[in-house]
């Protein structure tokens, strides 16, 4: 029995199924499929169950499920205890939203890492917001930054708000936007497939139908499509300020947007949380996160964005 192999059930049990899983630990199916076969070998047992409504746990997956998760977070304590005996960095993962890994993770991360100096490595991983509570609780990602998370009470989360912003709908500036929002054609990045996404709150509230939905690799190649005429997307109104000065697209009123958002941090209670997770809370509440957040800048393209395995976990 590994921590590989935990992590694994854990997830499956948590998300539902071994694509979420996969998807959150950044491996491929058959790759968590084959720890959770072991794990299963190992206690004769199957632990999860395939069922209508997704995975059910057995009675002895219901047991060792906490059991896990105390043991995988142990583990993460245990790594982190050894590599402060040998004077290395503290390592932190942050989970980030798909918006937030394109244009804020990279430069607030390397801003953070500059200021804490050699004691703090951090590095970003794109997360759905579903999976957000279960990384931050199982000690798989120490920070996750997008939606408010604290009504989850089960897992134990604190969330801090850390950026107010507005969401608003941008199109060409030569388009003709008439009748209702539902009908018109939306341009959106992986966020509109994520249900507890804000894009998604918004889609939802005006009703468009997945069939007027057009998802594009990134936020960035929504923009261009919708200047370029061919629908209308939701944008972070500071994040699309330069194309709005540019004329390159314009603010389209909605019954729902603006809408008015606020970014948090999200960890582990105080009690519980690592040290570098409460360093980069007090960072995020200085004026330097806080101008990066405003005008992250040109960051890395996202083309060029590659979100980090969490190696730790299977290594």
């Amino acid at each position: 029995m590994t921590l590989t192999q935990l992590s694994a059930f854990i997830l499956v049990a948590r998300l539902g199924s071994v694509t979420a899983a996969a998807k959150a630990l950044g491996v491929s199916e058959p790759a968590v499929s084959q720890a959770l076969s072991a794990l299963r070998h190992q206690h004769d047992d199957k632990l999860v169950i395939r069922s209508a409504g997704g995975m059910t746990l057995t009675p002895g997956g219901s047991r060792l499920l906490p059991i896990a998760s105390q043991m995988v977070a142990l583990g993460a304590e245990a790594d982190a205890a050894v590599r402060a005996a040998q004077g290395a960095a503290e390592q932190l993962r942050l989970a980030v939203t798909d918006v937030i890994a394109e244009f804020v993770a990279n430069p607030l991360v390397e801003a953070f890492n500059k200021r804490s100096g050699e004691s703090i490595e951090a590095s970003s991983g794109v997360a759905a917001t579903k999976e957000m509570p279960v990384l931050v609780a199982n000690r798989l990602a120490d920070v996750a930054l997008g939606p408010q998370m604290s009504g989850d009470t089960a897992h134990e989360l604190s969330s801090d708000p850390i950026f107010r912003c507005r969401l608003v709908a941008v199109g060409s500036p030569r388009g003709r936007y008439r009748g209702r929002a539902a009908g018109w054609p939306w341009l959106a990045g992986p966020s509109a497939t994520d249900p507890g996404s804000e894009t998604r709150k918004v889609l939802d509230k005006l009703r468009v139908p997945d069939s007027a939905i057009q998802v594009f690799p990134n936020q960035t190649a929504a923009w261009a499509a919708a200047a370029g005429g061919a629908g209308v997307a939701v944008a972070v109104e500071h994040l699309v300020a330069s194309q709005l000065q540019r004329h390159e697209l314009v603010v389209v009123p909605t019954q729902v947007t603006p809408m008015a958002i606020c970014w948090h941090a999200t960890t582990l209670s105080r009690d519980r949380r690592p040290a570098g997770a409460g360093s980069l809370l007090h960072f995020l509440a200085t004026p330097q996160a806080m101008r990066v957040m405003r005008s992250p800048g040109a960051g890395v393209p996202p083309a060029r964005f590659r979100p980090p395995v969490y190696v730790t976990i299977w290594s």
